[in-house]
């Protein structure tokens, strides 16, 4: 674990507040004292030089948690322990110090090998909380860039032998609770302490309450794969909207959703919208051709496409572009944006008791960003990353 070091002078932005001249200090990995002014320095006088840092007015907020990410910097995470590493430490330099392992639908004694692995990665490395099925329950006819080949209703013998495999590590699945068995799949999960998102659906708007009732608690990138809100149709993203606990994944690129929307989310569901990348490889990488899962990718522009069909696959997103454009082109606050990719990505996967706020006890983890809101230094467990 690391020493203490301190954070001054720097517009401290935690849990819905912005704080003026804020400061923070770190010690063993954990954020040990936070404050604001000039209170830091008699305290300090007697710490190694070196061991503080001068924010200079810069935005001080809690380290990046990305409930839903693919890959990046031209690795994916479906490729094994040096890819997810890889794509890791890309996000990382983009202020994500926390990132749920999202895996695309593949046929499950597969996926089951994945999930051993990343179960084995989530206990050596802490940069990963754990694995999220994108896959294979989920509905043809919104399967986005999941091979429909591969996707099918859930069995009980899938359940279990999915859950085996993750020992506890699978954080989050994304299911289509219309499909034969889906209701039950979304107990089952759940009751497993599962995450349970609704996704890749044609569920209508009482279907989606219904799962949601049933312990569903996620909607999956809101407003794509699924029905859109009509006004007489409101579908799964008003369902979601109005329950409760449930957190809508938002995909804030300017290209999955529309900002003017993006702000209409923030408004209808205060405090509940996660901001997510859903990032495949090319996230941080060059524009060309590329695998998501066993599907051709054409990236050209930034933008992700299926080479057949031309569906949207994924993002080339990184959070701190997310948060860029909450704060600059949907008009959000940013207290309220930074909490949309810390406190309430965090609180979504059961870990917002230690990770997505700067308080005492939390993890050491914090991002440091110009006016501009471009990373300027990171740190996970207190250790500096940049």
């Amino acid at each position: 674990m690391s020493g203490d070091h301190l954070i001054h002078s720097a517009r401290l932005v935690d849990g819905g507040h912005v704080v003026e001249d804020g400061w923070v200090r770190f010690a063993d990995g954990v954020v040990a004292e936070v404050g604001a002014g000039s209170s830091w320095r008699s305290s300090w006088r007697s710490r190694p030089a070196g061991a503080a840092t001068d924010a200079a007015g810069a935005w001080l907020t809690p380290g990046f948690v990305d409930l839903h990410v693919h890959g990046g910097g031209g690795a994916s995470f479906d490729d094994g322990a040096e890819a997810i590493s890889r794509a890791l430490d890309l996000h990382r330099r983009h202020g994500t110090t926390r990132s749920v392992i999202s895996l695309v639908t593949a046929p499950v004694p597969e996926l089951a090998r994945r999930l051993r692995e990343v179960a084995a990665l989530t206990a050596a490395d802490p940069r990963i909380l754990g694995a999220h099925l994108e896959g294979p329950f989920l509905d043809v006819g919104h399967k986005g860039s999941h091979d429909p080949s591969l996707l099918r209703p859930a069995t009980p013998a899938d359940i279990d032998v999915l859950l085996a495999a993750a020992d506890g590590t699978l954080r989050q699945i994304t299911i289509a609770p219309e499909l034969p068995g889906g209701m039950d799949a979304v107990r089952a999960f759940s009751a497993a302490g599962v995450a349970v998102a609704v996704g890749h659906t044609g569920a209508d708007y009482d279907r989606a309450l219904a799962a949601f009732d049933a312990g569903a608690s996620i909607l999956t990138h809101a407003f794509n794969a699924m029905p859109g809100l009509h006004h007489r149709a409101p579908g799964p993203v008003a369902a979601a909207a109005r329950t409760p606990g449930v957190t809508l994944e938002i995909i804030n690129d300017g290209v999955h959703v529309h900002p003017e929307v993006v702000r209409m989310a923030f408004a209808a569901a205060s405090g509940r919208v996660a901001l997510v990348t859903d990032a495949m490889a090319a996230a941080g990488a060059a524009d060309g051709d590329y695998l998501l899962g066993s599907l051709k990718v054409e990236v050209r522009g930034g933008v992700a496409r299926l080479a057949g069909g031309g569906s949207i696959a994924g993002s080339t997103l990184t959070l701190d572009d997310a948060l860029r454009r909450a704060v600059q082109e949907v008009g959000l606050p940013v207290a309220e944006a930074v909490r949309a990719l810390t406190e309430t990505p965090a609180a979504a996967v059961g870990r917002g008791g230690d990770l997505g706020r700067l308080q005492p006890g939390y993890a050491a983890d914090a991002v440091l960003l110009d006016d501009d809101f471009r990373v300027q230094q990171v740190w996970c467990d207190g250790e500096p990353v940049l």
